[in-house]
């Protein structure tokens, strides 16, 4: 039977679970493909429903199939899988559907159905001041005057292109204002694309020195620290899984008196101000089924920066960071996901503002959250083993935001074995038990793993150190 609907094949699962991503040929144009395992299909057009926002070449631009395209049948379901997930990692839609239309004489239609967003979160800010929320628990005694409030918004897919407009007004215990606009095609092969960026903050209350691998503040009156800083990002993203950015930012940080007299090195020498400029360069090689809480593919992010480019610059440190992830699909519902990342720095002694180490973002080994590990170098692995438990799909009709009514829920439990090590400062005493040695930690949890990205994570941690505890994140490990 032939016709616009004779065959349609609906692709939600994953069919290239025996075959690499890389392995992927591109679809040939103006001659068919020779394959004795399948047969040459011609790609007439490609229909785009439910985009009311969203230009249809920020969508057709993820396609590996374009029209005029001849495929073989049987790597149609593995390309259009790959672009259903690549759709989906633009983080523009709740839904994608693919639908292939077996027209007529060896001609198909693909038929594209998104579930667009919500685009504009005009979203209050009450949030710990804290590098997580055991650290403002335990180590300050859960002090509700330590919460930042404010008005964050963020307008995503603006003009219908993928722009993203970011806007911060934070008071409370770290006031901070910022504006941020990303442009991530501005040519017209939607291959290069620009950020630009800047912000003001100031605090009354400051984190000037690390004593025993805990962040120790001081809290004034005046102003003990004011930062000014902008900067324009030149992106460059070839094909589709990989990316290049090159990024240029100017800072200022000027510190009261007092800060410089309990901590020489917080700027250096005790200067009160650091006036520098940062050059930085990053890549990426991104193959997650997806970004917001893979289970399969794998990631590779290699960063280096360098502070002070010039003699007048007040500041100067040269580091580097590599990070690898691998998310493999054991099977009956159990997933194995493994990180390991390296950190590199030049200098054997930083001022402190800039000092690296452990216990930053993402990059803890599980169990000693309420502890900083800083050093000169440090190397973190993080392995964890997870079965779903629960996933399933609610459509909320009755809810008046038609962007809301797709709720994918999905509960995971799992167990974990982290390894660190910091490599210490020259000279740095205050913060050392734990540097130089071993780090290990290992527990268990459960994810639950909503939409929008939301990741809620309930750990029990086991330390080196001999202690234990119960861990609260609303990120995923990595």
């Amino acid at each position: 039977m032939r016709g616009a609907l004779a065959t349609e094949i609906t692709l939600k699962t994953n069919f290239a679970s025996n075959i690499a991503i890389d392995t992927i040929k591109r679809p040939l144009r103006g001659r068919m493909p020779m394959d004795s395992t399948g047969h040459p299909l011609a790609v007439n057009r490609i229909l785009i429903v439910g985009n009311r926002i969203t230009k249809e070449r920020i969508i057709l631009r993820e396609l590996t199939v374009k029209s005029g395209d001849v495929v073989n049948s049987a790597e149609l379901p593995i390309i259009v899988d790959l672009d259903r997930k690549k759709l989906i990692n633009t983080r523009l839609f709740n839904t994608v559907e693919i639908k292939v239309l077996d027209y007529a004489n060896g001609t198909i239609d693909l038929l594209i159905e998104v579930n667009e967003r919500w685009y504009t979160f005009p979203s209050p800010i009450f949030e710990l001041a804290d590098r997580n929320f055991n650290e403002w628990w335990q180590n300050y005694n859960h002090d509700f005057s330590r919460v930042n409030y404010g008005l964050r918004l963020y307008q995503f897919n603006m003009r219908g292109r993928n722009e993203t407009l970011r806007l911060t007004a934070q008071f409370g215990f770290q006031r901070r204002f910022e504006i941020s606009y990303r442009f991530p095609y501005i040519d017209r092969k939607q291959k290069q694309g620009l950020i630009l960026d800047f912000d003001f903050a100031e605090t009354k209350n400051l984190a000037y020195q690390t004593l025993d691998h805990k962040l120790d503040y001081l809290e004034a009156e005046n102003l003990l620290r004011v930062t000014r800083g902008g900067g324009v990002t030149y992106t460059y993203r070839k094909s589709f899984y990989t990316s290049h950015s090159l990024r240029y930012e100017f800072r200022s940080t000027s510190i009261n008196d007092t800060i410089a007299l309990l901590n020489p090195n917080y700027l250096g020498d005790a200067h009160l101000e650091a006036r520098y400029s940062t050059l930085s360069y990053s890549f990426s090689n991104d193959h997650r089924d997806y970004i917001g809480y893979p289970l399969t593919g794998h990631y590779l992010l290699a960063q280096f920066t360098q502070f002070g480019l010039t003699s007048s610059d007040d500041l100067h440190k040269t580091e580097g960071t590599v990070t690898f992830a691998k998310y493999i699909n054991l099977g009956s519902n159990f997933y194995l996901s493994n990180s390991t990342t390296g950190y590199l720095s030049a200098q054997a002694s930083v001022p402190y503002v800039v000092n690296g180490g452990i216990g930053y973002q993402r990059r803890i080994v599980r169990g000693y959250e309420i502890y900083v590990i800083e050093g000169q170098n440090y190397a973190l692995n993080k392995l964890t083993v997870k079965k779903r438990i629960f996933s399933r799909v609610y459509n909320l009709n009755a809810m008046p935001i038609r962007q809301f009514r797709h709720l994918p829920l999905s509960v995971y439990i799992k167990t974990y074995g982290d390894l660190g090590y910091v490599k210490n400062y020259d000279n740095y005493e205050i913060s050392s038990r734990m540097a130089n040695k071993l780090l290990t930690g290992a527990g268990g949890g459960i994810d639950i793993v909503a939409s929008y990205d939301a990741v809620l994570r309930l750990e029990y941690s086991f330390n080196g150190e001999g202690e234990s505890g119960f861990f609260f994140h609303i990120k995923k490990e990595f």
